[in-house]
């Protein structure tokens, strides 16, 4: 037991092996970032599913591009803001409905492993589509990400509450002057933009974890918008930060670690909260 114990939890030549990874940790920082910011509109317009169907499209533009030989980037782009903006054209309909999302996820995810099987490069780019390849991310894709942090702050900073009340409320938001469709076209674009990122540097099958899961986990905390977005950040910056440096002595894919450490998270948050609302209740009974 302590011996595979050890295989998955191990510090030897921790010192030794951190610099290695200097760029991996303000990668991961930036895309928690990134993630921990969007989250909270995702969830605010019940998009869970369509994140998994946009990056699934994403994925399939990657392995296309993977196959061609061309930028790998410009194919997950691609791939990911087609899906999006697919979604955003259904409008209000986008958020009645997951039955569009459910045939678009597994024909973009029948797409992608068609691409790959049909590629005879290396079996890790195959893997890293899949469960991402952070660990050597290079100052071009670091560049990328930096870029797309500021384009996310630049976008959605100064439309937050237009975007927040199309989100809780599109119908009333739509009778108050909000341009509710033009708000959902550019949110989309850019959720394709930030799955495109993710799917290259943590894989199409953490993209719920680190765009959901933190913010599930802020909510079951508080219900204000700011400090939904601000435990975000930090829950899904400490995911990715805590994952790449518990897989690196052990040198296995930080992809367990980054699922585990967020479902821990939003774990002992559902349990905080759980209590607040007990101790609440039990108190309102007591005070009548």
């Amino acid at each position: 037991m302590a011996d595979a114990l050890a295989k998955l939890i191990s510090f030897d030549q921790f010192w030794s092996l951190l610099p290695l990874v200097t760029s991996s940790l303000v990668a991961g920082a930036l895309l928690g970032v990134i993630a921990g910011v969007i989250g909270p509109m995702i969830q605010a317009r019940d998009l869970a599913f369509a994140v998994h169907g946009t990056a699934e499209l994403s994925f399939a533009g990657a392995a296309a591009a993977l196959l061609a030989g061309v930028s790998i980037t410009l194919g997950a782009v691609a791939g990911s803001v087609i899906g999006a903006i697919v979604l955003a054209l259904m409008g209000i309909r986008a958020r009645q409905s997951n039955s569009l999302i459910g045939i678009v996820l597994p024909f973009g995810l029948g797409l992608g492993v068609l691409f790959l099987s049909l590629y005879d490069g290396r079996s890790s780019n195959k893997f890293g589509l899949l469960l991402g390849q952070i660990v050597s991310v290079d100052n071009a894709q670091l560049g990328s990400l930096a870029l797309l942090t500021v384009v996310v702050a630049v976008v959605l900073i100064p439309l937050w509450r237009p975007m927040f009340f199309a989100a809780v409320d599109p119908v009333v938001a739509q009778a108050r002057g909000v341009r509710v469709r033009e708000l959902s076209l550019i949110f989309m674009v850019v959720l394709g933009l930030v799955c495109a990122m993710c799917v290259q540097l943590v894989g199409a099958l953490l993209v719920m974890a680190l765009l959901i899961t933190p913010t599930a986990a802020a909510t079951c905390l508080t219900a204000r918008p700011a400090l939904v977005s601000v435990l975000s950040v930090a829950f899904a910056v400490l995911s990715m930060e805590g994952g790449i440096l518990l897989s690196l002595s052990p040198g296995r894919p930080i992809s367990p670690y980054v699922t585990t450490l967020s479902f821990a998270i939003y774990l002992v948050c559902r349990a905080v909260g759980a209590v607040r609302t007990r101790r609440g209740w039990s108190t309102r009974v007591v005070a009548a």
